[in-house]
Parts: structure tokens; C-alpha cells; sequence
């Protein structure tokens, strides 16, 4: 099982202010910052925003992260706010065919190229 994960952005300031509104649908908000660091998360961090000087911005950083939505609903909302935050559209929210069943998912670029990926798997 996994804690936590981290990618690496290269504005602190500039991807904080991009996933404020990108993470609420999910139900995450900041509750941790480190100076370096950003966490984010629903009680503890859960993805955390690492400054790291020599990212290249908007380019594609080989990072993919999925995080769980608790509808469809929210992974909309979600994709949503990143269009409108300056993110970059991989996926529009839909179903998606996975390797066990398919699932409601959408797939974006943050401002830094890291490939966001946020799905719920719905109940027939």
C-alpha cells in the first residue's frame, strides 16, 4: 500500500496555487508546508509538491500519479479545474478500460508536465 507520493515542480508557489482548486473535488486540501515542500491531503499528506530547480516546465516529465475519486463526479470537477488552471488535457473524463474492469477516469499535465491521473470505479 502506498503512504504518499511526490513529484517535483519547479514554481512551489505557482503549482500550489494550480492544485488548490485542481485537489478539492477529491477532498484534499494543503496541510503541510515544509518551504520546499507542499503536501497535500484529506488528514495527512498524501501528494506532496517538491521544489526542484531545473524542471522544465510544460514539458512531459515521465510522472504518473493516480488518485482516487470518490465519483464521477468529482473526477470531472477535477479535470475541470486543471483545464481552467492552465493544465493540459491527456484524457477526458469518460470510462476507461483497465485491466480488470473498466473505470470513470481522466487524465491531465500540470503545469509541469507531471501526468495526473484521477479515477473511480463506479457500481453498476
Amino acid at each position: 500500500m502506498i503512504d504518499h507520493v511526490s513529484i517535483p515542480v519547479s514554481d512551489l508557489a505557482a503549482a500550489a496555487q494550480f492544485y488548490d482548486p485542481v485537489l478539492a473535488p477529491l477532498g484534499m486540501q494543503r496541510v503541510a508546508d515544509r518551504g520546499r515542500s507542499i503536501g497535500f491531503g484529506k488528514t495527512y499528506p498524501e501528494l506532496w509538491l517538491n521544489l526542484r530547480e531545473g524542471c522544465s516546465a510544460n514539458t512531459d516529465s515521465g510522472h504518473h500519479v493516480c488518485l482516487r475519486a470518490p465519483s464521477a463526479a468529482a473526477v470531472q470537477a477535477f479535470y475541470a479545474a486543471a483545464i481552467n488552471g492552465g493544465g493540459r488535457s491527456e484524457r477526458e473524463p469518460g470510462p476507461y478500460p483497465g485491466v480488470v474492469t473498466t473505470y470513470y477516469c481522466a487524465f491531465i499535465l500540470d503545469l509541469d508536465g507531471n501526468k495526473i491521473e484521477v479515477a473511480t470505479f463506479p457500481r453498476p
